[in-house]
Formats: structure tokens, C-alpha cells, sequence
């Protein structure tokens, strides 16, 4: 009887749902982490569970180094034939496979509820079901060379040791890892060629271990001859794998997702969902820089690895994902690159007021008082007035040659807290009501900023101040 044997077959089958369950679980988990925010497309589900292997392999390893203990103790040191040796460790790679099959469901059932840019790649599929394969027959080989009650631990801890510093390691050695490059860059194409060579590297490793192990348990030529074509198959597609680039162009020409209006922006298909964000910040940065050199009407996302010079009016932007926040920190990493960090502490101060104010962000009040008394200043103006002093200013600013002189000449009592224009009674007109007069303001001595006009009055033409 197989429970006296010290396995039975309904031990095997409630040990193989509750191995599913926790492989399902841990799956869902991994690759739920491993995927981008905000990326609706194909192959980030397919990176995601190939990297679902980091938690789900060596549980599969552990596991399937409990049966083999546990059949090893029931053998006892019988000569078994080449199907009875090699009916369980094929069962627990069903198991395993299955419970990877059924992760790649459920995120392609919540995949096809909304639209996804990009391709399922089969290939890609194919490289995690023969990695996790892998991981239970090292699992498997180490539980019948060493049936101790540790070793299901030893085994999980030491595959999950192994691949990830493969994984982490020189080139060829990520290559030959059950991985993929992460994270997950939606501008750099998957290639089917590369998965399916990995593929191929994968099973072959699998079954020359595999074969091997029930060669020498059964001392029979043919499970050996078998192991040697397996070789064979994992040598082609080493060499193969090893001869591609590690980065792969996508096979095909992207088509942006663009919203027309008030400006365009055009990201990644799969990243349609940041458009509206993007839109509105980058809207009001495109505004700001009306009428000055880094004026634009085109905002477009771009690969980080991408150098090429961008046309006139159009802004390269990068974004990694859409967790909360993406628009403010792509506006902010371009609203750097218009003035960068100046060498002196009070000239970078000056900048910092104007890149908050592009950014969208309060006025610091900064270290010294000449940058306190130009954020009060600055942030006395109207909306209008900061532009026209943008686009008097921009080369100053984008130079890192802003001063006190540049905001009112860094005395705001001159100008009160808000250097606005004031109305000063004037004598009443007929009627009875009093006139409001707006006298020219005079600039601050020694400070660049333009004189405020006077506002039409209603009875006569404009008057400009002096």
C-alpha cells in the first residue's frame, strides 16, 4: 500500500490543491508588484509574470522537494522502472504549470475588460511556465539526493539565492535567468525571437537534468540518450540567446495616443489614461512660456535613452508610470531643464522663485533676504504681469543671471505688499461721484521691471505712465 510506503496518492492530491492555491496567491502577487501603474498593454502583463517567478519558483522548488523526500523514504532503495520514476515529478510540474496558467488568466481576464495597446506575446508565456518547470526539477533532483525533513527549505532558499543573482549578474547570465529586464520600459519592444530562444534554453536545461537524474535512478541508456539531446537543445538555445542584444527595438512603429487640445500631447498608447493630467499641466506651463524662446504647442513622451534634438515647439517628456503625482514630476524635470542649478547660493534662489511659479507650486521664501523680499514681490504681481516679466527676463533667467534688480530691485516697502496699481481719489466730476484716477507708478530705483500702465478710464483714452 502506498501508505505504508510513507506517501499516500490522497495526500499527493491534497498537497498538489493546497501548493495551486499558494502558487496562484503568490503569483497574483508578484506579478501584480512587477507590473507598471497605468500601463495598459500586453507585454506588461507578460514581463509581470515572468517576474512572478521570483516569489512563485522557489515555492515550486520547495514543494516539489517535499514530494521527492517523501518518495524517496517510500522507495526505500527499489530499482523502479523509467515510468514509475518519472510519473510524480512529471504530476508536480503539471501542478506547477497549471497554477501558472491560471495567474495568466486572471490578469488576461482583467486585461480584456479594457482596451490594452501592444501584443500578447505566447513566447513570453512560454519562458515563465518552462523557468517555473526548472525551478521544481532543481527542487525535485534535491529532495531525493538529500531526504531530510530541512532540505524543502534549503531548497527554496537556495534557488531563490541562485536566480536572483543570476538575474542581477553579468549579461549573459540575466539572459539565461527564468527573468526579464525590469522594470518594464513600454518604449523597448519584447521580442518573440529572444523569448522563444530562452524557451528553448529552458526546457533543454529542465529535461538534461530531468533525464539525467532517471537515467542514473533507473540505469537505463535510453533515459541517457535522451538527456544528451536535451543538452543539445539547451547548447542551440544558449548560443542563440547569447548572440542577441540584450535591448531589442519594437518591431513595429509606435502610433502616439494624443489629445489635441488646448495643446498637444501624445503618449504611449498604453498610457492613454495620463493624458488628461498631462494635459492640463503641461497647458498651463505652455501658457506661462508664451512669447519666449522655450515657448512650445507640442508636448510628446520619450524614452529616457532618447537623444535626439526635438523639433521647434515640441517638448520631450518622460514618464515612467502613473502612480499619483506623475504630471507634476514629468513638468517638473522638464521646467529644470529650461534653467539648471546655478553655482552661487543667491542666484539660485532668484531661479527657484520662477521655476516654482512654472511649476505650479508656492514661492519659497528662500534663505536670504533678498530672495524673501523678491517672492514677495514676485508673487505680488497678476497672473499677465508675470508673463510679460517672463518674457522680458527669460534669457536672465535661463542663464542664472537673476538679481534683487530683477523683482523690484529687492525693496518691496516701495511697492507695498502687493505691488499692484493704485487708484488715489481725484477731484468729483459732474454727477456727484468721484472720479478714480491711476497715476503712473514710478519703477523702484535701479530696478529693470517696466512701468505699469494706467487702465483706460472711462472718460478719455489710455495714459501710459512715465
Amino acid at each position: 500500500m502506498l501508505e505504508q510506503r510513507g506517501v499516500s496518492r490522497e495526500e499527493l492530491k491534497h498537497s498538489a490543491l493546497v501548493a495551486v492555491g499558494i502558487l496562484l496567491a503568490l503569483g497574483l502577487l508578484a506579478a501584480w508588484s512587477v507590473l507598471v501603474p497605468g500601463i495598459s498593454a500586453w507585454e506588461n502583463i507578460v514581463v509581470a509574470v515572468i517576474g512572478s517567478l521570483r516569489l512563485t519558483g522557489p515555492v515550486a522548488a520547495a514543494f516539489a522537494a517535499w514530494v521527492a523526500v517523501r518518495k524517496r523514504r517510500a522507495v526505500r532503495g527499489r530499482l523502479l522502472g523509467t515510468w514509475q520514476v518519472l510519473r510524480v515529478p512529471l504530476a508536480i510540474l503539471a501542478v506547477v504549470v497549471g497554477s501558472f496558467g491560471a495567474t495568466v488568466i486572471l490578469l488576461a481576464m482583467k486585461a480584456v475588460l479594457t482596451e490594452q495597446a501592444g501584443h500578447l506575446a505566447p513566447s513570453g508565456l512560454a519562458v515563465g511556465a518552462a523557468g517555473l518547470a526548472l525551478y521544481a526539477v532543481i527542487g525535485w533532483i534535491a529532495g531525493w539526493a538529500l531526504p531530510w525533513a530541512i532540505t524543502p527549505l534549503v531548497a527554496g532558499i537556495a534557488s531563490y539565492g541562485l536566480f536572483t543573482s543570476l538575474a542581477g549578474g553579468s549579461i549573459w547570465a540575466g539572459k539565461l535567468a527564468p527573468s526579464t529586464s525590469e522594470p518594464y520600459d513600454p518604449f523597448e519592444g519584447l521580442s518573440p525571437l529572444a523569448f522563444a530562444n530562452q524557451t528553448l534554453w529552458l526546457l533543454g536545461i529542465t529535461s538534461a537534468l530531468l533525464l539525467t537524474w532517471t537515467a542514473v535512478v533507473t540505469r537505463r541508456a535510453l533515459a541517457l540518450a535522451g538527456a544528451m539531446l536535451a543538452v543539445l537543445a539547451a547548447g542551440t538555445g544558449m548560443a542563440r540567446l547569447l548572440s542577441e542584444p540584450r535591448a531589442v527595438a519594437a518591431t513595429e512603429p509606435m502610433v502616439y495616443s494624443c489629445q489635441e487640445w488646448p495643446i498637444t500631447v501624445c503618449v504611449h498608447p498604453g498610457m492613454r489614461s495620463g493624458l488628461t493630467d498631462l494635459g492640463a499641466t503641461f497647458t498651463t506651463i505652455a501658457a506661462r512660456l508664451t512669447g519666449t524662446p522655450a515657448a512650445f504647442h507640442r508636448v510628446e513622451q520619450r524614452p529616457r535613452g532618447d537623444d535626439g534634438v526635438p523639433s521647434p515647439g515640441v517638448v520631450p517628456v518622460h514618464v515612467d508610470d502613473l502612480t499619483p503625482g506623475y504630471a507634476a514630476r514629468a513638468a517638473a524635470e522638464y521646467v529644470e531643464r529650461l534653467a539648471g542649478p546655478c553655482a552661487g547660493a543667491p542666484a539660485d534662489g532668484y531661479r527657484v522663485i520662477v521655476t516654482a511659479w512654472l511649476r505650479g507650486d508656492p514661492l519659497p521664501s528662500g534663505p536670504l533676504p533678498g530672495h524673501q523680499a523678491a517672492a514677495a514681490w514676485f508673487s505680488g504681481l497678476a497672473e499677465s504681469q508675470r508673463r510679460d516679466w517672463l518674457r522680458m527676463f527669460y534669457t536672465d533667467f535661463a542663464n542664472c543671471r537673476l538679481k534683487a534688480s530683477h523683482f523690484g530691485g529687492g525693496v518691496t516697502s516701495q511697492l507695498g505688499p502687493r505691488p499692484m496699481l493704485r487708484r488715489t481719489p481725484a477731484t468729483p466730476v459732474s454727477g456727484g461721484e468721484p472720479a478714480t484716477r491711476y497715476p503712473a507708478q514710478s519703477p523702484v530705483p535701479g530696478s529693470p521691471y517696466p512701468t505699469m500702465p494706467n487702465p483706460p478710464s472711462a472718460s478719455g483714452p489710455v495714459t501710459r505712465g512715465t
